[in-house]
Formats: structure tokens, C-alpha cells, sequence
């Protein structure tokens, strides 16, 4: 091998090796951000299901942010991801996770897709993860984005959320990631004996409120007032 090839293939292997090394450094990066996320967004606001904030360090949240934000990917803060709809602030996510009270075999239906983060945050407990998005460039997307990050238990519909998905109903839980100004009666009907659904009630204009509603073993509701918040409305086709 001549001298010149043998130092190019020398330069090379050490460009290799330094490009792996900064792909590793940035990966530990933005982990060590997801964990500060966590533990001072979440952990530190009274947050404590071990399996939420294990789904909450495991799930790459910069992965569901546009490029452009990106960069806030581990804010306090809810993010744009076009068409006038946000991914939540991660504390948002973590107490409506949480809420539900969902483990391993619960089979759970999502309301307003979105970026597919909370989708995403739901299959990392739950056996079965369904999830209804209106806008169709945001459900193709985030349907794109589950696939190729191996969530596999997650299946994804473009439809009109307030009827729910009746074919795989009833659900142990229901996660309405909009706000409407009543809760929908297809939900009601879907969501099983025992099983909690939370969904934010309020206008645009108005003061929204995170409401916890539980569906009894004889079917009588029982709802509570979490706190208030500002959710995106929930949009219809009709």
C-alpha cells in the first residue's frame, strides 16, 4: 500500500471513530436533558408512578418536535407542530399518563394523536395503545414516526376522535389530548367498567379545566376537577 493511501485510510478511520464518538456524545446529551426533565419537571411536582417516569426517560421527545424547535425539546413548555396544533408540556403528559392508573395490560385509546409523543409514552406501559388524529398530514406523520421508532403496540387512525374506535372498545382507559366543551357520549359508551378516562372541558375563551372521569362497575360516572389548563380545541368534522 502506498504511503498516501495508507495515511487517507488512517485519516479516515479517525474521522470515523470522532464522528461516532460526537454521535455518542450528543445521544448521552439529550438523555441527560430527558432525565433533568424528568426530575425537575416531573419527580419534583409530586409526580411518582415509577412506570411514567420510566416511559417519560425512555422516550426520545426531541424525536416528536419539529426541527425548528427542536432545540426546546426538553422545555417546560408545550411546542408547535403545525396546523395549529402542540405536543404538551412534559409535565402535562406525565399527569395525564399517570392519572389513568394504567399498567401492562391495559388497552388504552388516545384522542388527538398530534406529534405521537403521548402515544408513544402510552406504549411503553400499556399492552395496546389507540390513537384517532383528525388532521391528516399530523396522523400520517406521527403514524410514520411510531413505525419507524418500533413502537408496535401502538395502531393509529385519521378520524374524527369524538366517536372514539368502536372496534376495539371497550377501553380501560381513555386520553382526550384536546379540549372539548363536553365529554362525548361515544367515550362514555367505550370506556369499560372501571376504567378512567381524563379529557380537559372548556371553550377556546374559556377557563379549561383537566377533568378525571371514572366510569363505575355500574356504569355511573364519577368526575374530578384537576386543575386548570389550555388545550388546543377539539376539532370535528361536522
Amino acid at each position: 500500500m502506498k504511503k498516501s493511501t495508507r495515511v487517507l485510510s488512517i485519516l479516515f478511520f479517525i474521522f470515523l471513530i470522532g464522528s461516532q464518538f460526537d454521535y455518542l456524545k450528543a445521544a448521552d446529551s439529550l438523555f441527560n436533558n430527558r432525565r433533568e426533565m424528568v426530575e425537575t419537571q416531573i419527580k419534583k411536582r409530586g409526580i411518582k408512578d415509577k412506570v411514567t417516569l420510566e416511559a417519560m426517560l425512555s422516550v426520545p421527545r426531541h424525536k416528536f418536535v419539529p426541527l425548528v424547535h427542536r432545540a426546546y425539546a426538553y422545555a417546560d413548555r408545550p411546542l408547535p407542530i403545525g396546523h395549529g396544533q402542540t405536543i404538551s408540556q412534559p409535565y402535562i403528559v406525565a399527569l395525564m399518563t399517570s392519572i389513568l392508573g394504567l399498567n401492562s395490560e391495559s388497552v388504552v385509546l388516545e384522542v388527538g394523536t398530534g406529534s405521537g409523543y403521548q402515544a408513544a409514552i402510552l406504549s411503553r406501559i400499556c399492552k395496546e395503545v389507540y390513537t384517532v388524529e383528525i388532521i391528516p398530514p399530523l396522523g400520517k406523520n406521527a403514524a410514520a414516526l411510531l413505525k419507524d421508532l418500533k413502537y408496535d403496540n401502538v395502531k393509529a387512525e385519521i378520524g374524527d376522535g369524538y366517536y372514539g374506535w368502536e372496534e376495539y372498545a371497550p377501553f380501560d382507559g381513555i386520553m382526550v389530548t384536546a379540549a372539548a366543551t363536553y365529554i362525548p357520549p361515544p367515550l362514555i359508551k367505550q370506556l369499560k367498567p372501571g376504567g378512567k378516562m381524563i379529557i380537559p372541558i372548556g371553550g377556546v375563551f374559556q377557563v379549561q379545566r383537566l377533568m378525571l372521569i371514572t366510569k363505575k362497575q355500574d356504569g355511573t360516572l364519577v368526575s374530578e376537577n384537576i386543575l386548570p389548563v389550555r388545550f388546543v380545541p377539539l376539532t370535528r368534522t361536522d
